[in-house]
């Protein structure tokens, strides 16, 4: 089977799983499952599917397909498999506009709607845009890969730094915080599923077009430059569907983790391919994995739900510390 053949068969399965688990979604409650198709007879149960259960499990697939494929643009372009969508200091940023706000106009991050919410979700995403400008700024530009990663982590110590600060001066947003800290879909509308799917819809645009650049820097940079590709304007693009696609996410589910580490790990776990066929499997495996992770979390300990972004952090970090066990006995040849 050839590796296109392959890559196109996984693309049909993490699809049909993707559509099944947001469909399994609209049955998942604190109350335990209730057929969809139910609730057809029983207008507040209608409501209850269609308004609130059917855009949080769609939301929870688009919210991890940006993080699946900012994932694996990251790791492509800075040539390091841990390298992770918040590595520019998004997430940092985000925390921070996100306390900011809360500081300014207090209440309850979750319960706000209306207008409040969407002011809440654009201080997430204006401080994830600005954290990684920061970062572009100190690292002159995105010509140095070493550096780029270097102010990143700088600039993500530095903002989470000051998000601690301001959750002590300003107590009464700690609980608030919290939830946005931990990840959760619970307040996903349609109108942040619409914002979600166009922005993914971008992005994976602006990628696939520089997936060949991500092939060549496979090989090292200088080898890059030697076949003509224009590292400089493909770098500018690539970090930028890195901060988009991690902005938007974060703004609307908040900082789930592992997401975009796990789904580019477990794609070439399962098949070798270019990183055009590379690049969209992330986007469907990610999508899967937060969905699979959604409804984990309403169901695991019903009625009490479970925060996503605690759930995706013990999955995924079991995953690969299960990758780092496996490889390591393999290596040294005791692998079964």
């Amino acid at each position: 089977m050839s590796p296109s053949t392959h890559a196109l068969r996984w693309t049909l399965i993490l699809t049909v799983l993707g559509a099944a688990t947001v469909l399994l979604g609209t049955s998942a409650g604190s109350q335990g499952w209730q057929a969809w198709w139910s609730a057809q007879a029983d207008a507040a149960s209608q409501q209850i599917v269609f308004d609130i259960r059917l855009p949080r499990s769609l939301g929870a697939w688009l919210g991890g397909g940006l993080l699946g494929l900012a994932g694996a643009v990251a790791q492509g372009l800075f040539r390091n498999p841990l390298a992770d969508p918040y590595l520019l200091g998004s997430a940092s940023g985000a925390s921070l506009g996100v306390g900011v706000y809360l500081s300014l106009f207090g209440g309850s991050a979750w319960a706000m709607t209306g207008w409040m919410g969407l002011g809440l979700t654009g201080a997430a995403f204006l401080g994830a845009v600005l954290a990684v400008i920061l970062t572009l700024l100190l690292a002159r530009g995105v010509q140095q890969t070493l550096r780029l990663l270097l102010a990143g982590v700088v600039v993500g110590v530095v903002l989470g730094a000051f998000t601690s600060m301001l959750s002590l001066l300003q107590p009464q947003v700690l609980q608030a915080m919290q939830g946005f800290m931990l990840g959760s879909t619970a307040f996903v509308s349609w109108t942040a599923c619409i914002t979600m799917a166009l922005v993914l819809g971008l992005c994976v645009g602006l990628a696939w077009t520089f997936a060949r650049v991500l092939d060549a820097l496979t090989l090292g940079e200088s080898t890059a430059q030697t076949l003509g590709v224009p590292l400089r304007s493909a770098r500018l693009v690539l970090v930028g569907v890195i901060s988009l696609a991690t902005g938007a996410a974060v703004a609307h589910i908040g900082l789930v983790a592992f997401v975009g580490l796990a789904a580019p790990h477990l794609v070439r776990s399962l098949v070798r391919c270019t990183h055009a066929w590379h690049l969209l499997l992330a986007g469907l495996m990610g999508g899967a994995l937060l969905a699979v992770a959604d409804v984990l979390a309403r169901v695991l300990f019903a009625p009490q739900e479970l925060p996503v972004g605690v759930l995706t952090a013990v999955l995924g970090g079991g995953y690969l510390l299960w990758r780092v066990y496996r490889d390591t006995h393999r290596s040294a040849g005791t692998a079964p």
